[in-house]
C-alpha cells in the first residue's frame, strides 16, 4: 500500500529552480491554503528562509557557470562568444571583447584621439557552503561567495577628456542563474556580472599603454557563530607590459574590471569589484616611447588591481542574525610599476 501523497499545508517551504514565473528561482513559505484549481493547490506565500529547508544538513559545492548558461546583453561597444574560438578561449570560459572611443580634450589632433580596446577573458563559478543548524536555529557555518580565473589584454591610447571622478562605461550585462543540488532541495544561486570601463584623470597625459594580466580572484561572505558574518576576499594577479609610451605631464587611471553580484533565489547577498588597471603619472615635460625618453622631470606608469564590495542585509536569507548595515568586503589594492625614469642628473 503506498503512502498518501502530501497535501500542501500551512508552514511548508517550497524551494524550486528557475521556472516561468520565478525566474531567479523560489524559496517560499506558504502561509495560507487558497484551495484548489484545475492547475494545482492555490497558495499564498511569503519569503522563507534557507536553514527552515535544510535544517541540520550539511552543504558544500563550487559549480562552474556555463558560459553557454549566461544571458548578455551587450551594448555595440562589445563583442561575446563562449567555449573555444580556434585556440583563444578555454573551454568553460567566457570572452568578451571591446573597442571605445572616449572623449578627447577640446581640440586634441587625430594622433591624440582617445581609446580604449581589449578583451575580457573568465571562467566564474559560484560558491555555496551550509554547515547544518548551530545555536538560536542560526546555521553552524555558511558561504556565499564567487571566484575564478582571469584573463585580460587590453591597451590605453590618447589623451582622454577625464576628470578626477572616475567615469564608468559599461559595456557588457551577464547574468545567469546556477543550481547546486542539496539532496531534493535546488539551491539556486544567482549571479550577474556587469563589465565595464573606467577612466578618470587630470585630461593633460597622452599615453599609449598596453597591458596583458591573468590571475584569479575570490569574494564573498562567511559565517560562524560567535563571530557573525565576516568578509572574504583575495586576488593573484600577473601583469605583462606589452607597450609603454608617454607625451607631456599629467596623470590618467583606466580599469577594465567586471562588478560580480551574488544572490540566492533573487536576494542579493553579495557585491564585489574586481578592477585591474594602468595609471599613469608625470611632471614637468615628458616625451618618448618604450625606453627612449626626454624628460624634463619625471614620469611613471603603473598596473594594479583594486577588489571591493559588500555584504549586504539580505544575507539573511541563511537564518541568520540581521545586519545593522551593510559590511565593506575590505579593499584589497595591489599596485606594480610597468615603466618609469626620470631627467638625468
Amino acid at each position: 500500500m503506498s503512502a498518501a501523497p502530501h497535501r500542501t499545508a500551512v508552514g511548508d517551504v517550497i524551494a524550486s529552480a528557475p521556472a516561468p514565473g520565478a525566474p531567479n528561482g523560489l524559496l517560499a513559505e506558504v502561509t495560507k491554503v487558497i484551495g484548489e484549481t484545475d492547475e494545482g493547490t492555490e497558495v499564498q506565500t511569503a519569503p522563507a528562509r534557507l536553514n527552515a529547508l535544510l535544517g541540520d544538513d550539511t552543504a558544500k559545492g563550487s559549480v562552474p557557470v556555463d558560459p553557454a548558461a549566461f544571458d548578455i546583453d551587450e551594448p555595440k561597444t562589445a563583442d561575446a562568444h563562449v567555449g573555444p574560438e580556434g585556440a583563444t578561449v578555454p573551454l568553460g570560459s567566457l570572452r568578451l571583447d571591446v573597442r571605445a572611443d572616449l572623449p578627447t580634450v577640446g581640440k586634441a589632433s587625430a594622433s591624440a584621439a582617445a581609446s580604449v580596446s581589449g578583451f575580457v577573458q573568465i571562467a566564474p563559478q559560484v560558491d555555496f557552503r551550509y554547515g547544518g543548524e548551530g545555536a538560536d536555529a542560526a546555521p553552524a557555518s555558511a558561504y556565499l561567495g564567487v571566484s575564478g580565473d582571469w584573463t585580460s589584454g587590453w591597451s590605453l591610447k590618447g589623451r582622454a577628456g577625464a576628470s578626477a571622478t572616475a567615469v564608468r562605461i559599461p559595456f557588457a550585462t551577464l547574468h545567469a542563474d546556477p543550481v547546486l543540488q542539496v539532496g531534493p532541495v535546488p539551491v539556486v544561486v544567482n549571479l550577474d556580472l556587469t563589465c565595464y570601463i573606467q577612466v578618470s584623470g587630470d585630461g593633460r597625459m597622452t599615453v599609449d599603454v598596453e597591458q596583458s594580466l591573468q590571475g584569479d580572484f575570490e569574494a564573498g561572505g562567511t559565517f560562524g557563530l560567535g563571530r557573525g558574518w565576516t568578509p572574504v576576499s583575495s586576488s593573484d594577479m600577473k601583469s605583462t607590459p606589452v607597450h609603454t609610451s608617454v607625451t607631456t605631464a599629467g596623470s590618467v587611471q583606466a580599469a577594465l574590471g567586471a562588478q560580480a553580484t551574488v544572490g540566492l533565489y533573487g536576494s542579493v547577498g553579495v557585491v564585489a569589484d574586481l578592477a585591474p588597471y594602468v595609471r599613469g603619472e608625470g611632471t614637468g615635460t615628458v616625451t618618448g616611447t618604450d625606453s627612449v625618453f626626454d624628460a624634463d622631470g619625471s614620469w611613471a606608469v603603473y598596473g594594479g588591481v583594486d577588489l571591493s564590495g559588500t555584504l549586504r542585509l539580505q544575507l539573511t536569507i541563511f537564518g541568520t542574525p540581521v545586519f545593522q548595515r551593510d559590511i565593506p568586503l575590505g579593499a584589497l589594492h595591489r599596485e606594480w610599476k610597468l615603466a618609469g625614469g626620470g631627467s638625468p642628473s
